[in-house]
């Protein structure tokens, strides 16, 4: 439900003159989530919806979709000719100086921007200066309440468990056949959350060997690999409860088959688990001390242990993405590596930290997801972060 007055306060925290909201045929999905239009809604013209800081918000609507707004606050302009929109526009932020649209300077960060650059131009040309709505999207965006972190925390129960079963289903198979193919392993873990109504954007990653060097190998005809005695399996696997509003789970585990794992995955395994802790102890100590922490940070902290070892150049995504309704959610990233994430790592958002380091013969990726809840505590969930190589006997 839209909250008007907490977002006119999220604006006035931002010390800016309003927000402008603005889509066209879904282009932009941001602001058609703040302000309630279902994702199956038919709008084929452009509205703009200006939230001020204080007072009245304001529709610019087209005549044929006068409707498009209906149920938020405001009074409603139409137009017809596009130089009534134009005129609309102008109107909407006359006396503004200073307001957020999704959008940042060189596209910086392509998450948040979903405005084109034509309007853009037409929203300066009126003398107005626009910033980023990053944080303000993630405030009504990307922040979930006490029902989603209870689902959250369900899903992470049945992900976590998913791969006891992954791991007993390739035991079993290569005691009795030998092997068992990576696609083999793909269907039992979906199938773990079929059992536990679970749901998912795409089947789980089921890597061996030089597969698991891939961070998006995805198994399938062609590439498919049988996973036997002696071979390093890396599992990413993510889900969510099937429910209206549920948010996922997403995690990432390795294992050897074997008695004992080789040093030379044991060696890189604790890099890499060496720089996940370091990525978690970042968020913890930024909000025990009560200081403004940014998505790059948490990124550099982990990624600097993996550059220290000697191992930067294989780790080569950012550190981790924020966690929602969907896999990739719309909050900050840790990530100082394809952007500078300088969106702040708000509470009662969620993201992953999973580092990796991708080599030739084999990778290593450990995965955990951080949720800082409403008091600014930093719970990791999906399991216990993983330790040591997990040794499938």
């Amino acid at each position: 439900m839209f909250d008007l007055p907490a977002v006119q306060a999220a604006i006035r925290a931002q010390n800016i003159d309003g927000w402008l909201l603005y889509d066209f045929r879904g282009l932009n999905v941001l602001a058609r989530r703040v302000v309630g239009i279902a994702p199956d809604a038919h709008t084929t013209r452009r509205w703009f919806y200006f939230i001020p800081a204080q007072g009245e918000p304001q529709k610019l609507v087209h005549r044929i979709e006068q409707g498009s707004l209906n149920g938020l606050p405001g009074s409603a302009t139409s137009y017809l000719r596009w130089q009534e929109l134009e005129a609309g526009v102008k109107s909407l932020l006359a006396g503004s100086k200073k307001i957020a649209m999704e959008y940042t300077p060189r596209n910086a960060n392509p998450y948040v921007s979903r405005v084109d650059g034509g309007t853009i131009e037409l929203v300066k040309s009126f003398g107005v200066e626009i910033v980023s709505s990053g944080d303000l999207i993630q405030a009504f965006e990307a922040t979930w309440d006490d029902d989603q972190w209870a689902m959250h925390l369900e899903a992470a129960k049945h992900t976590r468990s998913a791969y006891d079963v992954a791991f007993q289903f390739i035991s079993e198979h290569i005691k009795s056949h030998g092997q068992v193919l990576e696609t083999e392993v793909q269907a039992r873990i979906m199938k773990h959350f079929a059992d536990h109504g679970m749901v998912t954007d795409h089947p789980p990653i089921v890597g061996q060997g030089p597969h698991s060097g891939d961070p998006h190998y995805a198994p399938g005809p062609g590439s498919d690999a049988p996973i036997k005695k002696g071979d390093f399996v890396l599992i990413d696997l993510w889900a969510k409860l099937d429910k209206p509003r549920a948010v996922y789970s997403d995690v990432t585990r390795v294992a050897y088959v074997g008695d004992k794992a080789p040093e030379k995955y044991v060696k890189i395994f604790d890099i890499v688990a060496a720089g996940r802790d370091a990525g978690i102890a970042c968020v913890q100590k930024a909000y025990a001390a009560g200081k403004p922490l940014q998505g790059w940070e948490v990124d550099q902290a982990t990624r600097d242990v993996i550059e220290k070892a000697g191992y930067g150049e294989y780790f080569f995504h950012r550190t981790g993405h924020s966690i929602g309704q969907e896999t990739h959610g719309n909050g900050a990233n840790m990530d100082n590596l394809e952007t500078r994430e300088e969106r702040q790592v708000m509470r009662r958002t969620c993201f992953s930290i999973e580092p990796g380091i991708y080599l030739p013969e084999f990778g290593v990726r450990s995965e955990v997801n951080v949720f800082v809840d409403k008091d600014g505590k930093v719970h990791v969930t999906g399991g216990d972060p993983q330790t040591e190589i997990h040794l499938i006997k």
